[in-house]
């Protein structure tokens, strides 16, 4: 009996040890130090990207296993540099689960600096704003997160030397928490701390959602940031996490949600994010 044709996948398999090893021999080749510091750019932060006093720019596709961006405002770059004498990886956007790609695929970068080198790791992102009193413009802080994504970075084959059980009762570190919290201050923008909620997207959340969640505990919603977050602390980095509220979330306000509304928002508070992460790379060297 003859069967259908079976259609492959168009994803690639995800990335493993070997193609980790390949993608540092890239980097190693191509930058001349190892950065000790990472950013990862979500929507709003991109213009930190400019702030780097020398540049090492390579593209997300010549990285072997890095997923390559196709949501606007994700430039796709790894920027290797230094500001106020700190060495930075600047990771300019990143790939979402909504894309398509697995979650080892997005994760895999964060893998990638950490054998590289990168001792702490900040990562940013927009969100819909779920508590009370949160506008648009406003920024936050991560004190905890909820993974709603119904999936897990640490699912399948186990990473050498790296435990499969994580433990992120402390996930976020309280003393880059703290320096972020010190230059917001020094910047004088609105910082609150709150809970992170990750949805798997890429529809926005229905009034109702956004009930739950609130009872749940949480204070803003996205759709990235927490997968990496659980790959960061299996790899032994200090992490810090910060969100731009650059909508108020579905039943909280009367206009309906857009990305295009979400880019808008993002490009108004681009000055200040970047001043305010400065501020803290600022920070980061004093403490050397």
């Amino acid at each position: 009996m003859k069967t259908g044709t079976t259609r492959k996948s168009i994803r690639p398999a995800d990335p493993g040890p070997d193609q980790l090893q390949a993608a540092l021999r890239l980097l190693r080749m191509q930058c001349s130090f190892t950065p000790r510091l990472a950013l990862v750019l979500g929507t709003g932060f991109g213009g930190v990207a400019d702030l780097l006093e020398t540049q090492c720019p390579i593209d997300f596709a010549q990285i072997p296993g890095f997923p390559t961006p196709t949501v606007p405002g994700h430039g796709g770059r790894l920027l290797v540099g230094t500001r106020h004498g700190v060495p930075l990886a600047i990771l300019q956007g990143r790939a979402h689960f909504y894309e398509g790609w697995s979650m080892a695929r997005i994760t895999f970068p964060i893998r990638v600096l950490a054998a590289w080198g990168v001792r702490d790791l900040i990562l940013t992102n927009a969100a819909g704003g779920i508590r009370r009193g949160f506008r648009p413009g406003d920024f936050m802080l991560l004190r905890d997160h909820i993974n709603f994504m119904a999936d897990n970075p640490l699912r399948g084959p186990q990473w050498p030397g790296l435990t499969r059980f994580v433990d992120l009762g402390r996930a976020y570190d309280p003393d880059l928490s703290r320096g972020l919290a010190r230059a917001a201050r020094n910047q004088k923008l609105r910082l609150h701390r709150g809970v992170y909620l990750a949805v798997s997207g890429p529809s926005f959340e229905t009034p109702a959602e956004v009930r739950a969640f609130a009872r749940l505990g949480a204070d803003a919603v996205g759709m990235s940031t927490v997968p990496e977050v659980i790959v960061a602390r299996q790899c032994g980095l200090r992490v810090a996490a910060v969100s731009c509220i650059t909508n108020l979330a579905a039943g909280r306000s009367r206009k309906p949600l857009s990305h295009e509304e979400v880019l808008e928002q993002a490009g108004r508070i681009t000055r200040q994010a970047t001043a305010w992460l400065d501020e803290f790379i600022r920070w980061y060297a004093s403490r050397d």
